[in-house]
């Protein structure tokens, strides 16, 4: 049992990435590789010949039924419900996750990961981000070989996206949009400013309000003040790719609350909406930009 512990914390932060990349919860990660230990704790050690790919599957395994649980739960729970979940900001942050997830998985990518099947995400995670062979993760998602390639490959697709506009015109939009975002985040009026157009025109969803604000404001001096003030949010924010355009996911602990999209004209933001329902955002087509 000895040679199993010291095997294990071997293991240990490999499992905990693992774990961290196919969840997107540095919480929920820890739990799970705990999980492994407690049910390597009661294996006959003559049972495991490769320790790290013994711990890796069963990792992945708990992993999985976490998947298949949370899409379950999400299924289950009424509009309102989730209307409340995301446009409640006590529900935001837990310090010790927003440290870890700074650190390690990009925002864009978990809440893209976020919009797979369980199985087309650990097979992506497992493939493309720890090249565990084909044939190691089918038993894991109950595929063949051949059938676990194509679920990577369609979560591939779906991470990486198709851009609706040039390449060239991308780039352009996503300085605009990355200096705005950049700006938002430090607070400062004047940076806000300089990419708006002057009639700019912002519009939101409800739950996007804070109390007491309007869901459309026009004008530079308005829209800039109104984002300053919301320059909290932007922490949790990111750009990525929304309707095969630039645009922006804010997503406090990996889970999407809202998406910004963006009209650019002349390397000016002319327009952006805040979109908080739920079900629009079920609606939209995201990837993460390159």
């Amino acid at each position: 049992m000895d040679g199993l512990a010291e095997g294990f914390e071997a293991q240990r932060d490999h499992l905990r990435a693992v774990a961290h990349r196919i969840l997107g919860s540095p919480s929920e990660a820890e739990d799970a590789v705990q999980e492994a230990w407690l049910r390597l704790s009661r294996v006959d050690a003559t049972e495991v010949d490769n320790l790290a790919g013994w711990l890796r599957t069963v990792v992945t395994r708990i992993c999985l039924d976490v998947l298949r649980a949370r899409r379950a739960r999400r299924e289950d729970l009424t509009e309102q419900e989730v209307f409340a979940q995301v446009s409640d900001p006590a529900r935001w942050s837990a310090p010790e996750d927003e440290a870890v997830l700074a650190d390690s998985v990009s925002r864009a990518l978990l809440v893209v990961l976020d919009t797979l099947t369980p199985a087309e995400r650990v097979a992506f995670v497992l493939h493309d981000v720890f090249a565990v062979p084909f044939d190691q993760i089918a038993p894991i998602v109950e595929r063949t070989p051949v059938t676990t390639k194509k679920l990577a490959s369609r979560a591939r697709q779906k991470v990486r996206g198709t851009p609706a506009v040039p390449a060239a015109e991308l780039a352009r939009n996503r300085r605009v949009v990355t200096a705005f975002l950049a700006a938002a985040r430090s607070g400062d009026l004047d940076a806000v400013l300089a990419v708006l157009a002057p009639d700019v025109v912002r519009r939101a969803d409800l739950a996007a309000v804070p109390p007491g604000g309007v869901a459309e404001v026009r004008g530079a001096r308005a829209v800039a003040e109104g984002t300053v003030l919301l320059a909290r949010r932007s922490r949790f924010a990111e750009v990525a790719l929304i309707n095969g355009a630039v645009g922006v996911v804010v997503a406090p602990r990996g889970r999407l609350v809202f998406a910004l999209t963006f009209t650019v004209e002349r390397d000016r933001i002319a327009a952006y909406e805040v979109i908080a329902d739920p079900a629009r955002l079920r609606r939209l087509d995201l990837a993460v930009l390159d």
